[in-house]
């Protein structure tokens, strides 16, 4: 494995033991240290099955894929609340809280922004590693949508991704995981960028399975160490059974694969107004 895989299990490793050993610095700085590391495994351990990622043969998407990974989550705070961008005591969020944080403002940000440079990074790695593994040879039969389809289904998403923002509820949440995805998978689709929908065309269904089991996976990764350290979020979604796993409701799994799915539509969404990367991406 690649010097930096080992790295980022060091990192895991030391992030973890310092938490353990009842650290202050490591409890509220834990989230972005951790998932530092687990980005920097995965980058080594998907060079090692495929030859490329982020690292070592893709240096310039590691930073596109990390800065659109910022504005959209950032976007994803703004549906949670629209208030949080002014601060203060009124910046509750609808349907996730973050608490025992630092008091520095500067710092707050960075702290911010290093998250969630992690997010998108550690979903496709993620992915990456699956569909060269577990979901290589994931088929099914050849299906391709109708225009008509398409043209409902980015309509549909325009309405889904819109509607949080006019109205505000805390039982829209899952328009948040779903509306941006309806609505630019197809245009992915329709311009030739990579997207599961036209893999589905030829039968390869290995992108779609990687990218939800991904989700999956990173999501009870997120809710396990966030569970244990001392800056986290908590929940407000107020769907039954009011059951938890860690801090999140046992229902709330349920949005993490098509949240996998609308952050790859949203990047590549993105990466196509900038052109197309010179070669294959990583996932």
């Amino acid at each position: 494995m690649r010097r930096h895989g080992w790295i980022g299990l060091g990192v895991v490793l030391g992030a973890e033991a310092a938490l353990l050993s009842g650290s202050a610095l490591a409890g509220r700085w834990f989230t972005p240290v951790v998932w530092t590391g687990y980005v920097l495994l995965l980058d080594a351990v998907v060079a090692r099955l495929t030859g490329r990622s982020y690292l070592t043969t893709d240096r310039v998407e590691a930073v596109l894929v990390a800065l659109v990974s910022v504005g959209g989550w950032w976007l994803f705070e703004w549906y949670n609340a629209p208030r949080f961008w002014r601060g203060g005591a009124d910046a509750v969020g609808l349907w996730w809280r973050y608490h025992e944080m630092e008091p520095n403002l500067f710092l707050r940000r960075v702290g911010y922004d290093w998250a969630f440079a992690t997010i998108f990074p550690a979903l496709f790695l993620t992915a990456s590693a699956l569909r060269a593994t577990v979901f290589r040879r994931a088929r099914v039969r050849p299906w391709r949508p109708s225009e008509r389809a398409l043209r409902a289904s980015i309509a549909l998403g325009a309405v889904a991704a819109a509607l949080p923002l006019v109205v505000v509820s805390a039982w829209l949440v899952p328009l948040v995981w779903t509306g941006l995805l309806l609505l630019l998978e197809p245009l992915n689709c329709r311009r030739g960028r990579p997207s599961w929908l036209a893999d589905l065309a030829t039968g390869d269904a290995s992108r779609l399975a990687a990218l939800l089991a991904s989700g999956l996976v990173c999501g009870v990764l997120w809710e396990f160490w966030n569970y244990w350290a001392l800056t986290k979020w908590t929940y407000t979604v107020p769907y039954p059974p009011d059951v938890k796993l860690f801090e999140m409701p046992v229902l709330g799994y349920l949005g993490f694969p098509p949240f996998a799915l609308e952050c790859y539509a949203l990047y590549h969404w993105l990466r196509g107004l900038l052109g197309e990367p010179a070669r294959t991406p990583v996932l």
